[in-house]
């Protein structure tokens, strides 16, 4: 089985900055498939453009733009590429980098599909730090990874101790139809609670209100939108949910801190 070595992926490298302990990868994927392999460090991949089909030992992730994984180090794993353009954000962290911290690598599972846009966004950020301003982009880095790190950590933790059903029920029916006209009432009849009790405790286990939720899985979809490069901002816009462009204009900038004409420049810049 092949073994890769840091800074290491299947296909042309467009950028490699290396911190300490960390290492960025902008990788243009050029195989149709890759066999089974796996990585000497632990990493997450972020497809940025174009789409790609992985499996591992428990499950299979079909990938698209804004789809994020991560891999605990020597997780075996293959690849399929569809035709055409497939890109993707590599972030891959050393042994080193976990101990200098006292963290504890274990703790994270081995392959895992993220579906948590607070994460997601954070990626985002990572990699257009990359691309703005690669001097100074190690602090940034690191403090964000740690936070993503804290989230993925708690994920782990909730998992440990029950959470009620309704949770997992409006994270799912959120991320299926975010872009609809949904309402407190039509929610609570989904999931059979109280307005007031869903309201109230949707933050304990979001750490954010349900319209700041919805908020961001609808910034998040139009991210992955813009880098097909099939639709105006206009079109975007409508797609995710909102009311307008400016709308939408006004949303992205407050999740993003950027407009989306400026993140879509930096996406493509070469």
């Amino acid at each position: 089985m092949k073994h890769l070595q840091k800074g290491e992926f299947f296909g042309d490298t467009n950028k490699k900055i290396c911190f300490d302990g960390i290492t960025l990868t902008d990788t243009v994927y050029t195989h149709p498939k890759v066999d089974w392999h796996y990585h000497e460090h632990a990493y997450f991949t972020f497809i940025l453009q174009g789409n790609v089909i992985e499996g591992n030992k428990k499950e299979v992730y079909n990938c698209t733009p804004g789809s994020l994984l991560f891999h605990n180090c020597q997780e075996s794993h293959y690849n399929i590429k569809p035709e055409g353009f497939t890109r993707g954000f590599h972030l891959e962290i050393e042994k080193q980098w976990f101990d200098g911290l006292a963290l504890n690598i274990d703790d994270l599972e081995g392959s895992s599909k993220i579906l948590n846009p607070d994460i997601k966004l954070l990626m985002y950020k990572i990699f257009r730090a990359s691309k703005i301003d690669e001097i100074n982009s190690d602090f940034s880095t690191q403090t964000i990874l740690l936070e993503i790190l804290s989230k993925l950590q708690n994920e782990a933790q909730s998992v440990l101790h029950k959470k009620p059903k309704w949770v997992t029920m409006v994270d799912e029916i959120l991320h299926e139809q975010f872009a609809d006209n949904l309402t407190l009432e039509y929610l609570s009849q989904l999931l059979d609670i109280h307005p007031v009790h869903l309201s109230r405790d949707f933050a304990k286990y979001f750490n954010c209100s349900l319209s700041e939720y919805v908020r961001k899985l609808k910034v998040e979809k139009a991210l992955s939108l813009i880098a097909l490069q099939k639709q105006s901002f206009t079109e975007i816009a409508y797609q995710c949910g909102f009311s307008d462009q400016s709308h939408f204009n006004r949303c992205f900038k407050e999740v993003n801190n950027i407009n989306p004409s400026y993140h879509k420049k930096i996406l493509f810049k070469k």
